[in-house]
Order: C-alpha cells, then structure tokens, then sequence
C-alpha cells in the first residue's frame, strides 16, 4: 500500500481553518500575490497576499477588532509562516444583505 501526501495550498488551508471555526454563510479567499511580485513580503512561489471575505452569524455582538482578533487567532500559523498580508471583510449575514 502507498500512501500520497498531497499539500494543500495556503488559500486552501486558509478555507478550511475558516470554515471550521466560523460555519460560514459566504467564505472567498483570493489569493493576490501576483499583484505583489516584487513587493515587500512577496516571495517566490506566491501563496503570501490574500483577501478574505466571510459572513457568519458568529460574528453577531463583536466588534470589528475583535473579529479580526479571532480570524487572527485561527490563522496564526500561516501569519507567522508564508502569509504575509492578509486583508478582511468580516461581516454579519444582517451587515452583509445591507450591502447588496
């Protein structure tokens, strides 16, 4: 029996941190570390700059530091690793049907 070790990419690590710890009602992570190249942070290979947009109900009640402090919290490896810009909308699906 062989076993195949397949790596997940950060966008994709970022998505399933996420999702696990937020239940989502709209997750998108984008990775724009194309945009970057040649920036400050930017390294070969990508995988550095991401945008993150979610809206959850757990959202409800906490400010807009504290949300960040939480998203912060779950993704404190990749922050202390590979990412090195992480750019978030962290919305209530209320906040978020006041904006469409």
């Amino acid at each position: 029996m062989t076993h195949t070790l397949v790596r997940m990419t950060v966008a994709e690590t970022i998505s399933s941190k996420l999702e696990a710890a937020f239940a989502p009602a709209h997750l998108d992570v984008r990775d724009e570390s194309a945009a970057h190249a040649g920036h400050a942070g930017a390294r070969e290979g990508g995988e550095t700059h991401f945008r993150v947009a979610i809206v959850s109900k757990l959202f409800a009640g906490l400010s807009r530091v504290e949300r960040h402090r939480r998203v912060h919290e779950i993704l404190d490896a990749e922050l202390k690793g590979r990412v090195h810009a992480l750019s978030l909308t962290l919305l209530t699906p209320e906040e978020a049907s006041h904006r469409m």
